[in-house]
């Protein structure tokens, strides 16, 4: 499942360096996207392992995904307009240096709380990586053709990596140590910096950075996440978690007072006032909550019920992630231009969840082979949907805030990732034993997508689009 939009309407891009290799520049910011979005779920078969070693709780493994993927969805907006104040290439630099070091710290993390730390950290470099990893597409390839089938193929190792996490997680993990799942990124880090200097250094120009409203967000987000978190694991009347989710709430409230006196504000509250944006962000959020709060849970399931590999659990994820690579590239976009947006964005996400009723019937016996099987439909919402969600949006808004309308819908889409990890997580922490907890979550998760079906069918207009 594709980690990203990619705006895809927006001025030409200035003609590359002189000097640079558009390949060159092309294969390298491959590289980043591709440890980005494999990081977002390469750990998840890994949990068991590390909660074994590091002697952590479900706590503790729900912030190992969380950490990086709150910061990358809280810092994801800010970093385009950083990238474009200090130029693409050393913001890709820097921060695939801070990635790459931040790896290794999580590969060598003696404890949990250690390996969190460097999990927020490593969600931060990727939020300054994204955005400029894309800027420097758009800067090598200045031709709209090329540019066009070069962001195809960056966008395609995003899909790789998706693809590959699991699979790659869960050999790892049974061949060598879970510590290899962040040791894998040292090469790739290294090569992609090897190939960087030789691309001469992008221009920066001025670009505000809302810190206060920036700041406002990561506050929200966190005490949002950590209260869910808490709550699951010592009880939602907790003085504590109270007080962490009051503190959310006041953060949040700070948030919306910023941006809307903001003159320059890092989320323009005045795209939401556009019914197509404020859907189409809606369905993103609720795509990728069900995708990724369901793959955390699913992962601890196959281990610690069913008993199976980390390498066995990975593979069960297998047919899932290549009907998303196939649905995705061959399907989505023929289905947009024939039926228009709509059709697509409400089947896919039927689709997932009459599959996440098909799931309610698992349990420690089924067979191996029926429940990889089962567990395609999870990967439809995504498959099919966003791709006519992405040009739906751009489309819905003018073509000088494209940039920052794709930053609003990736950020809700983490977002919703982070979010549902915290809260099935604590469903599965809270129930009567771990299948009651699942089967719980995938009754939310089912009600979540099929009320987001409900939005496109009667809120967006009309009209019919392509999408691309």
């Amino acid at each position: 499942m594709s980690t990203v939009t990619t705006p895809a309407r927006r001025q030409a891009a200035p003609a590359s360096p002189r000097g640079a290799s558009p390949a060159t520049v092309l294969v390298a910011s491959l590289l980043g996207f591709f440890v980005i979005a494999l990081d977002a779920l390469v750990v998840n078969v890994s949990l068991p392992a590390i909660g074994h070693s590091l002697s952590g709780g479900m706590t503790g493994l729900q912030w190992v995904v969380d950490g990086y993927t709150l910061m990358f969805a809280a810092l994801m907006v800010s970093a385009g307009a950083l990238s474009d104040r200090i130029g693409a290439s050393r913001a890709f630099g820097g921060g695939m240096v801070v990635f790459t070091l931040a790896s290794a710290a999580c590969g060598l993390a003696p404890s949990l709380s250690l390996l969190v730390v460097a999990r927020l950290v490593q969600g931060a470099a990727a939020a300054v990586m994204m955005p400029a990893s894309l800027a420097l597409v758009r800067q090598a390839f200045p031709e709209a053709g090329a540019r066009a089938r070069a962001i195809a193929v960056w966008t395609a190792g995003g899909a790789i990596a998706g693809a590959l996490g699991p699979v790659l997680g869960g050999a790892l993990t049974s061949a060598w140590s879970w510590r290899g799942v962040f040791f894998i990124n040292l090469p790739v880090g290294v090569l992609a910096l090897v190939l960087l200097a030789r691309v001469p250094r992008s221009a920066g120009r001025p670009a505000p950075v809302d810190l206060p409203g920036q700041l406002a967000g990561v506050v929200a987000l966190g005490a949002l996440t950590y209260g869910v978190i808490d709550g699951g694991a010592h009880g939602f009347g907790s003085p504590a978690v109270l007080l962490t989710l009051l503190v959310a709430v006041a953060a949040a409230v700070v948030f919306l007072v910023v941006e809307a006196r903001q003159k320059q504000p890092m989320v323009p509250l005045s795209l939401f006032r556009s019914r197509t944006v404020s859907v189409c962000v809606a369905v993103g959020f609720a795509i990728n909550a069900v995708f990724y709060g369901i793959v955390f849970v699913l992962s601890l399931f196959f281990q610690q019920v069913r008993g199976q590999s980390a390498l066995s659990a990975g593979l069960m994820f297998v047919p899932m992630t290549a009907l998303v690579a196939v649905v995705n590239l061959f399907v989505a976009a023929w289905a947009a231009r024939r039926f228009g947006p709509k059709v697509p964005m409400v089947a896919g996400q039927i689709g997932t969840a009459l599959g996440l009723l098909g799931l309610l019937t698992v349990d420690r016996a089924t067979p191996t082979a029926l429940l990889a099987l089962t567990v395609i439909p999870l990967g439809i919402a995504g498959a099919l949907a966003v791709p006519p969600l992405t040009a739906t949006m751009l489309d819905g808004v003018p073509a000088d805030r494209a940039g920052t309308a794709a930053g609003v819908l990736n950020t809700a889409r983490q977002v919703g990732g982070a979010l549902s990890v915290a809260v099935f997580g604590a469903l599965i922490g809270s129930g009567a034993s771990f299948t009651d907890g699942m089967r719980m979550s995938l009754a939310v998760a089912a009600v979540l997508l099929t009320a987001s079906a409900l939005a496109p069918l009667f809120l967006l207009p009309g009209r019919r689009a392509t999408a691309g």
